[in-house]
């Protein structure tokens, strides 16, 4: 599962990249800072859901979801509205 998660993750990456250099806009450093913090915590989430749904416990699993997938998400959104307002307004 790591494997496929990785190459997603990586293919994500170079397309972040090849995507500003084709249209040729830059990051700020706190939208990459947001950014990563969101994708860590959406990887730890992923990683914690599955492990609890393995060792049976549904409950934690939820709890996970809702505890660190719901600001994982929030701060992935935050950053994209960020750099989305920030090129539409120059």
């Amino acid at each position: 599962m790591w494997l496929i998660v990785g190459l997603i993750v990586g293919a994500l990456v170079m397309g972040l990249f090849w995507l500003m250099k084709r249209n040729s806009f830059s990051l700020k450093w706190y939208e990459w800072l947001i950014g990563i913090v969101g994708l860590v915590l959406l990887l730890l989430t992923i990683q914690n859901y599955f492990g609890s749904l393995n060792e049976l416990e549904s409950k934690a699993a939820s709890m996970f979801l809702l505890v660190l997938g719901l600001p994982a998400l929030i701060l992935l959104a935050l950053s994209w509205q960020m750099v989305a307002r920030r090129i539409k307004k120059a």
